[in-house]
């Protein structure tokens, strides 16, 4: 996903709370590293903090969360979660639509650049397949719940997890930047999922995405990104897209893959050999 850095509402803050001892230090060393304030919650409740979102860093890991109650868990990045591991466990390039829009089965491993990682699970999907992914974050702190993902899953005993692991590398920054710099070799493909304004909206979003919502707001500049996209990847870009949106800055694709509730919108350069 796509996001601006600023916030989407001039009364939105956030900050950075420890929840309990062993995991202070952390606190402390990532409000600093993000430029956020640090908030005690080691022994009170941290949805009563004065800020209207939470990195909470604990000793099992990193988590988002918006203060106040009632509102959605905090959520993490979990590569070994059990509703990743059914998709993985029955996954297969001709099953998956994402397989399919980026390409595969292909006759080599792609070089794939996620340019919107946002929680890392088409990621790890396309990592599963044997593609080589690199996941670009440009939000610092969604980049630091990816990083902290990262790292458990390499103590995961999920065999999927570990197989899948090596496959994937992280970049915090701006994809259009890394990308038209030639930062990194030109991708074979490279993947855009932007936030649509309208999914925020509906009952049916998950608590992730209301959390992203409220966190980095829109996406504005996603246009920008797509054409930055089509001039360095080798093969195809792939814009990911709910079922009724328009194409991506009115820009048609070569064809479209649509599942029921998402549809990749693919721009094929190149056939791949």
């Amino acid at each position: 996903m796509s996001r601006s850095v600023s916030a989407p509402d001039a009364d939105l803050s956030f900050g950075v709370a420890g929840t309990d001892a062993a995991a202070w230090p952390r606190a402390e060393a990532l409000a600093q590293r993000l430029s956020l304030p640090l908030f005690d919650a080691r022994e009170s409740d941290w949805r009563l903090l004065p800020c209207t979102g939470v990195l909470l860093v604990s000793a099992a890991g990193l988590a988002l969360a918006l203060t106040g109650r009632g509102g959605p868990s905090p959520v993490a990045v979990d590569f070994s979660s059990a509703t990743l591991l059914h998709r993985l466990r029955g996954i297969g390039p001709r099953r998956e639509d994402l397989a399919r829009a980026v390409g595969l089965p292909a006759p080599r491993r792609l070089q794939v650049v996620d340019a919107t990682a946002g929680w890392g699970r088409d990621s790890a999907v396309l990592a599963a397949l044997g593609c080589e992914v690199t996941m670009i974050e440009r939000h610092p702190v969604v980049a630091a719940l990816l990083e902290d993902g990262l790292c458990r899953a390499a103590a995961s005993a999920a065999p999927e997890v570990l197989q899948f692991l090596p496959r994937l590398r992280l970049l915090a920054g701006d994809a259009a930047v890394l990308l038209a710099a030639a930062a990194l070799e030109a991708p074979d493909v490279v993947l855009i999922d932007p936030m649509f304004p309208g999914r925020a909206k509906s009952a049916a979003v998950r608590k992730e995405m209301v959390l992203f919502q409220q966190l980095v707001g829109g996406d504005a500049d996603a246009p920008g990104l797509l054409e930055v996209a089509l001039a360095v990847a080798r093969h195809r870009v792939v814009v990911k897209r709910p079922v009724g949106a328009p194409p991506l800055e009115g820009r048609q694709p070569d064809f479209s893959l649509q599942g029921r509730s998402t549809r990749f919108d693919v721009h094929a350069l190149r056939r791949i050999a």
